[in-house]
Formats: structure tokens, C-alpha cells, sequence
């Protein structure tokens, strides 16, 4: 895909930070030849978005109220035909830049890149390409050309935050410590609770417990 010759390119940005995302609306609208043409706080809100401004890029964060970033990337994608998304993060794991790329990013930079590297990679997802930070772009390497499989994340069918708060729960805590550690209010952790006990038929909070430990996710 390339860019419109009547517009520059459009980006939509989506994080939960207000300051980040007014610095990074800054930042890209001082270049010349973008767009910013949307800024979402919530993955809900960004898939609404794109379907209505239609970007050409979507930079959106992984940590995010409602169904977090990965699980919003197809969303996004669907909502917008031919819109890439590029992951802006301050997450480096290994496990988070597989889910991310298997959802379907077509780049995922660092928090504290530079413009230059932020502009670049904007153009090139939009042009149908494939970008890193330096930070990852080795372990990208070793995760995909390696003959080892990449390992799914576990309890696949829960969002990143249910699956945060699940561990929690089986390591014992309650909501109200629940809701003070992940800074959610306490009637986000219920439904959180709620819908992680619906997706994975576990009847209480014991058996949630135990799914996640029968997971991995509590050490």
C-alpha cells in the first residue's frame, strides 16, 4: 500500500496516556506528509475510530483499558481494511512481541525511540513492510528462524488483563489487592474476574486459582 498522493499519510494514535499521546500528536504533526487523524484512549475507542477516519497506520500500546492492544489488533484491522498497526510500547518480552506479531502488527517499536525511527517506521508499515527497534529486531530473528516453535501464550483464550488477573487470583489475592496492583477500579476487576471464570468454566475463584496455576501463571 502506498501513500495517497492527495493526503499525507494517516495515522491514528491509541494509548491510554494522555500526556504520551498529545506529545506523540506533537511530535508526528510537526512532519510534513502526516496526518494525525484520530487518538483513542481505550481499544474499544480505537476500533470505533479507525472505522470511521480510516488511518493508514494505527500506533497503538499494548497496556490498554478494555480488551488490551493485541487482542484489538485484528479488531482494528478488520474495522479498517488495509490499515496497519504499529506497536508503540514500553513492553520488551519475548512472549508479548510473538502474541503481537502473531495477531497481526506489522512493526513494534520501543518507547523512547527517536522521531526519525518513529517516522520511518510509519511509512514503512505503510508501504506494506515490516519494522523493529533495534531493541528487538534480534530477538524477532531468533523467535522466527529458529527451528523452535514459538510457545502460545497460556490460557490463550483470555485478554491480557484477564489473564493478569487470573494469576493474581491464584496467587491468593482479592480484589480490592487486585484492583490496588493493576490500578483498575474494583467494578473492572470483578468483570474481569467474572469473564475469566465464564471463558474458562471454572464455577469460583478456587477453581480459577488452580487453572492458573495448572497454567504457569503463578511461579
Amino acid at each position: 500500500m502506498s501513500e495517497p498522493s492527495h493526503h499525507g499519510l494517516r495515522v491514528m494514535v491509541a494509548d491510554d496516556h494522555p500526556i504520551f499521546r498529545e506529545g506523540l500528536r506533537l511530535l508526528l504533526g510537526s512532519v510534513g506528509g502526516i496526518d494525525v487523524v484520530g487518538e483513542a484512549a481505550t481499544t474499544d475507542d480505537a476500533v470505533g475510530l479507525a472505522a470511521t477516519c480510516l488511518p493508514d497506520v494505527v500506533v497503538l500500546d499494548i497496556d490498554m483499558p478494555s480488551d488490551g492492544g493485541i487482542v484489538a489488533i485484528p479488531r482494528i484491522r478488520a474495522a479498517a481494511p488495509g490499515c496497519a498497526v504499529l506497536m508503540l510500547t514500553m513492553l520488551e518480552d519475548d512472549a508479548t512481541l510473538a502474541a503481537a506479531l502473531r495477531a497481526g502488527a506489522a512493526g513494534y517499536l520501543v518507547k523512547g525511540v527517536g522521531q526519525q525511527e518513529v517516522v520511518a517506521a510509519l511509512r514503512t508499515v505503510a508501504s506494506g513492510g515490516f519494522v523493529t527497534s533495534a531493541a528487538v529486531a534480534g530477538r524477532v530473528r531468533s523467535t522466527f528462524l529458529a527451528c523452535d516453535e514459538v510457545r502460545p501464550a497460556p490460557l490463550p483464550q483470555l485478554s491480557e488483563r484477564e489473564r493478569e488477573v487470573v494469576a493474581l487470583v491464584g496467587k491468593g489475592l482479592a480484589n480490592p489487592a487486585i484492583s490496588d496492583q493493576l490500578y483498575l477500579s474494583p467494578k473492572t476487576v470483578r468483570n474481569l474476574v467474572s469473564s475469566a471464570m465464564g471463558k474458562l468454566g471454572a464455577p469460583d475463584r478456587t477453581a480459577l486459582a488452580i487453572a492458573a496455576r495448572d497454567a504457569g501463571l503463578v511461579q
